[in-house]
């Protein structure tokens, strides 16, 4: 396999919904900012149909909030979401690490381990945007190696706040200092192919 080439082709459609759900979790988009449907249809060379559709996507991933006659407004990031998000995100994140040891491919830990030393890299630079983009990438390596498309759903309709947690989080010196050592974990658990430890590391890196 050559993950790190792979070049999937992506419907417009889902380049919407990534631009707008990028722009979410990074904070260039804030909670209760309004969509500019006018601006980002300019921005984007769209219409407001494929636009539109993005944001109930967004809606369900609960990023963005849809009220009748105002338009489309970033949902707030409370503790509450957190509260019951994380708890079920974790037993997934768990789980799909159990079912990856016993399926994954040689080249696909090669790609964990590719993507770690790069994370790391951008970590010592202080780099968090790529940074956050090589810790997502190996998540979803994972993901993919635990071979069931119902996990794999599951977690992408909630991934959104999962993601926003996670960039938010990571912005304390200290917390990215250890999401980086458990990282260190993660891939040593991976090359073992050690699945009760795996499970361990990624539900205890989540709830962290």
């Amino acid at each position: 396999m050559t993950l790190g080439i792979q070049i999937p082709r992506v419907s417009l459609h889902d380049q919407i919904v990534e631009h707008l759900r990028e722009a979410i979790i990074s904070g260039d988009l804030a909670p209760g900012d309004k969509v500019n449907e006018r601006e980002l249809c300019d921005r984007l060379g769209v219409s407001r149909t494929p636009l539109r559709e993005a944001t109930k996507v967004l809606s369900n991933e609960g990023l963005i909030r849809l009220t009748p006659r105002y338009g489309a407004t970033v949902a707030p990031l409370t503790l509450d979401d957190l509260d019951e998000v994380f708890p079920i995100m974790g037993a997934l994140e768990a789980l799909a690490g159990e079912l990856a040891c016993a399926s994954i491919e040689d080249a696909e830990i090669a790609e964990v381990e590719r993507l770690h030393h790069r994370m790391v890299e951008h970590y010592r630079k202080g780099e968090m945007k790529p940074y956050f983009e090589c810790n997502q990438a190996i998540h979803e390596v994972i993901l993919v190696a635990a071979r069931n498309a119902t996990l794999s759903a599951t977690m992408r309709g909630l991934a959104g706040r999962d993601r926003r947690a996670r960039y938010l989080a990571n912005m304390s010196p200290e917390r990215w200092a250890k999401a980086v050592a458990e990282h260190e974990e993660i891939l040593a658990a991976l090359k073992a192919r050690d699945a009760a430890r795996l499970g361990a590391v990624l539900r205890g890196h989540l709830v962290n």
